[in-house]
C-alpha cells in the first residue's frame, strides 16, 4: 500500500483506482484543501476511479467545500465509511447537497463491504 500525505489527510493507493482518504482530526475543509484533493487523484490515480472515505476522525468543510466534494467527472464511485450515526446523518447532508456529481455515493459501516462493493462497482 502507497501512502500519500496532503496538507489536510492521508491518502492510501489500494489499487490503480482505488484509494481510501482519511482527514485529520480536526480540520475544516476548505475549497484550497478540495482543489488539492481532487488535483491529487487526477494525477496519481487511474481514470475512473474510487474512493473509499474513512471518517474515523472529526472534521467539518467550509460551504464552498461542501458544494465542490465529489464533482469531479473522474470519479466512479464512492464509499463512506461511518462509525456512528451522526456521522451517517452528516454524511446523508453532504450527499443531499446540490451538485453536479455523476457517481454513485454509499456509506457504509464495516470497511471490508465497502471496499467490496468499490471492487465490484469496477
Amino acid at each position: 500500500m502507497n501512502t500519500h500525505t496532503l496538507s489536510f489527510a492521508q491518502i492510501h493507493i489500494l489499487a490503480d483506482d482505488i484509494a481510501e482518504v482519511i482527514v485529520n482530526e480536526g480540520i475544516e475543509i476548505t475549497l484550497t484543501m478540495v482543489s488539492e484533493y481532487h488535483d491529487f487523484l487526477l494525477k496519481e490515480m487511474s481514470h475512473p476511479f474510487s474512493i473509499l472515505i474513512n471518517k474515523k476522525n472529526s472534521y467539518t468543510y467550509t460551504f464552498d467545500a461542501q458544494r465542490h466534494l465529489w464533482t469531479l467527472p473522474e470519479f466512479r464511485a464512492i464509499a463512506v465509511l461511518a462509525y456512528n450515526d451522526m456521522t451517517v446523518k452528516v454524511t446523508q447532508g453532504l450527499i443531499s447537497i446540490q451538485r453536479d456529481i455523476s457517481c454513485t455515493i454509499k456509506i457504509f459501516n464495516q470497511r471490508d463491504v465497502g471496499l467490496q462493493w468499490l471492487t465490484d462497482e469496477d
